[in-house]
């Protein structure tokens, strides 16, 4: 009937549409769930990543037995590198061309050298120290720095006590050169300590002071003899 007949196909009509809304519905819901980025959650095992992109690195300070064996060690060795140069410096106070040389009126007694080295040295040994112990900066141009400086102000005293009896007042300015490199070793030194640690730059800056003073002994030296 055609009544009837309407009706059929006003309710077919009425299905598919309620089908088609369904199958976009689901194909929504296909098209988010494809889409939705999943959130990101951090656990403690993994370390979350830094404003650069980059992943966090963990820093493992060394342990406390650690450090003091290796505070000991740099004392150690710089009280060793004060105690070898310190040798030529006796012999030549109790020798007699030392006593013949003409001095800067400024200078101190030769003994008080070797407790200045002495205090100085360790000053260097824990700045140096403080530098090892950091984690969060590289250190080893800094140490790298330290070392030179340690072997020049070695070589200073073995140059300027104990090259003069056989080299002369060339020994002096040879000496010369070799505190102006020294005084340059230690300035970079102090240069690269301080960004790492402001103690250790600190602690530094004596012996900086200490090379300025006795480039002008060693100047005075050179020049009157």
């Amino acid at each position: 009937m055609p009544g009837s007949y309407g009706k059929q196909r006003g309710d077919q009509q009425h299905g598919d549409e309620h089908d088609g809304s369904a199958d976009i519905g689901q194909g929504t819901a296909t098209t988010i769930g494809l889409t939705r980025a999943p959130a990101i959650v951090h656990s403690r095992s993994v370390p979350a990543n830094d404003p650069a992109g980059a992943p966090a690195r963990a820093v493992h300070e060394p342990s406390r037995r650690r450090q003091l064996a290796a505070l000991m060690g740099f004392l150690a060795l710089s009280w060793a590198v004060s105690l070898v140069g310190s040798i030529p410096v006796r012999a030549a106070i109790g020798g007699s061309w030392y006593r013949q040389m003409e001095l800067a009126p400024w200078s101190p007694p030769g003994l008080m050298f070797t407790s200045v080295w002495l205090t100085l040295y360790a000053a260097m040994a824990v700045a140096a120290w403080l530098v090892w112990r950091q984690r969060r900066l590289p250190r080893r141009v800094a140490l790298r720095f330290y070392g030179i400086q340690l072997a020049l102000n070695l070589l200073w005293p073995m140059t300027f006590f104990g090259l003069y009896p056989l080299l002369g007042s060339a020994a002096l300015w040879l000496a010369l050169a070799v505190l102006a490199a020294l005084l340059l070793a230690a300035v970079l030194t102090v240069a690269h300590f301080g960004p790492i640690s402001r103690t250790a730059g600190v602690l530094m800056l004596p012996n900086v002071s200490w090379l300025v003073f006795s480039a002008s002994l060693n100047l005075y030296a050179a020049v009157r003899n």
